[in-house]
Parts: structure tokens; sequence; C-alpha cells
């Protein structure tokens, strides 16, 4: 099987060069693979929690929307001032838009701190009413600050996110996630999701590993979330609720819990299935319930668990 560093090089070449080639690519299909790209990048930092690490999160989407007004005030507000009046080559805006990419993936990784310190001590059914309500506190905040747009939202943000981008940070995600957790420190988070008190008693900080589960899982969130708003251009406290983190969340089950390739594939499956239905639009969202009832009743272990020898991935 070839390193996964030799698969993360491929990936970024195929990634430059399907970019070459975007111009051709017809713009309808050129958004559904966007869509698909940051629903990945979700999914799989969601996996990384919920899956691989045995916690229940309900608040992703609190960290994707740090992360898209964090990035998109950082393009608006200091863009310009870097750039110039001529809006600068297309380095330079690669170079802003990577760094505001960064921003956004830090600060929603602090937020992944302030919340994961005084909540991941819970378990279960409490973790999760503790991560929805921060969902919930985060879009509120953003509604109330009337220099991020207020309830109406931001708007103007540049048009930075191309395929490339998109490609590039969907390869970083999955070989991060999965490097992590088949390395020595990474065996801590499947110990810990198999059993916390097994893992205490050999003198493993169970907290401690939850913790870092949940900040790098923020982090990517915060990428998703920057790519998102410069792709939309437009970016609106309700495109961030309850019903995204749900969103992610079935990715993840549907996908199988702490498998990398499933989720991926249900992620990719899940931004389809709704295209695919939309010449019955006034009957999509009935359709796409009742399959999503009846994968879960089938494969309740996930429709993609995907195994190789004794190898889950």
């Amino acid at each position: 099987m070839p390193k996964p560093h030799l698969l993360l090089l491929s990936a970024l070449l195929a990634a430059f060069a399907i970019s070459c080639f975007s111009d051709h690519i017809d713009p309808y299909h050129l958004d559904v693979i966007t869509g698909i790209g940051i629903n990945i990048i979700l999914a799989v930092s969601l996996n990384l929690v919920n899956g691989y690490t045995g916690q229940f999160s309900l608040g992703h989407a609190g960290f994707m929307a740090v992360g898209a007004y964090l990035a998109a005030a950082v393009s608006l507000f200091a863009g310009p001032k870097l750039l110039g009046p001529d809006g600068g080559t297309a380095w330079q805006q690669g170079v802003l838009f990577l760094g505001a990419l960064l921003v956004g993936g830090l600060s929603a990784a602090a937020a992944g701190l302030l919340v994961g310190v005084p909540s991941l001590r819970l378990k279960g059914d409490y973790l999760a009413l503790v991560t929805l309500g921060f969902g919930e506190i985060i879009r509120v905040i953003f509604q109330n600050i009337e220099v991020l747009g207020g309830a109406l939202g931001l708007n103007g943000i540049p048009a930075y996110t191309t395929i490339f981008w998109v490609i590039a940070f969907v390869a970083l995600s999955v070989f991060g996630v999965t490097c992590l957790v088949h390395s020595t420190y990474g065996r801590g988070f499947l110990a810990t999701h198999d059993d916390e008190v097994a893992s205490e008693a050999v003198g493993l900080d169970t907290t401690r590993y939850k913790i870092v589960a949940f900040v790098i899982g923020a982090f990517f969130a915060g990428i998703a979330g920057g790519l998102y708003g410069h792709f939309k251009l437009t970016i609106t406290p309700t495109g961030f609720s309850f019903d995204k983190s749900i969103e992610i969340v079935v990715m993840v089950i549907l996908g199988g819990m702490g498998n990398t390739i499933g989720v991926v594939l249900a992620a990719i499956l899940l931004t389809l299935l709704p295209e695919l239905l939309r010449p019955i639009a006034e009957y999509r969202m009935i359709i796409y319930s009742f399959l999503l009832i009846v994968l879960m009743i089938l494969r309740p272990q996930g429709l993609f668990n995907l195994k190789f020898g004794k190898v889950k991935l």
C-alpha cells in the first residue's frame, strides 16, 4: 500500500491539475463538487470526535460558523489594506486566503478548547446537550454582531474558494485525521472510545484525549467554514443552525462511526442525493428522509462500514 505522504502529494498534484481545467467544467457541476469537498472536511473532522473518540457532539456547525465569519472578516476588512486598491496579484490573494483560513481554523480550535475543557468531563446525552447549546450560542452571538452583518449576514465576501483549495484541504484533513488515529499517540483516542475506565486505569488521561480530538475537529470545521464563506460569498447565522449539525452527524453515522473511508463516501452520497432528487423538488425532503430511515434500519452499523482484512479504514 502506498505511503500516506505519497498519497497526500498525489492528491495535491491532482488538485492542481483539476484546477487548471476548472474553466472547462460546468459551473453547476463545479458547485456540487465544491459542496461535496466541504462536507467531506466537516464529516471527517466530526468523525474524529464522534467516531474515533466515542463522544457525541451536536455543535459542529458552531465551529464552522466561527471559521466562516472570522475568515470572511480577515478577507473583507484586512484584505483591501494588504492587497491595495488594485486587489493584488493572484499569488497575493492566495496568501491572504490561506491566512484567512488559518485564522478561521485557529479561532474555531480556540472555541473548541473553550467549550471542551469544562464540558468533556460529561458523557453521552449530557455532552450532546452542552455542544448543542454551544452551537446555538455561537449562532445567536453572530446574529447580534452588527459589524459582521447581524441577522442579515455578511455580504460581499471575495470569491477566493477554488476547486484547488477544496481538494487540497480535503486531502489534508483526511491525511491528518488518518495519520493521527493510526499513530502511537492516536491509539489513546481508540482506547478512550473502547473503555474510558480501563484506559484511565492504565494511566491514560482520557479527558485530555477528548479535548485534543475536540480541538482538532473544530480546527478543520473552521477551515471548512472559511471555504464555505468564500464560496457562497454570503453567510448568515441561519446557515449554521442545529439542522446543519444534524446533517454532519448523519454523514458520520451513515458512513460508519470511526470509518474514514465510509464517512467520505457518505458525505458524497448525502450531498449528491438532494441534487438527484431536485426534479421532484416538492417530494425531495420526504424521499430523502425516508431513505435515511430505511438505510439506518437495514445498516445500523453504517452503510459504508468497510473492512479490509482485519483493518478498518
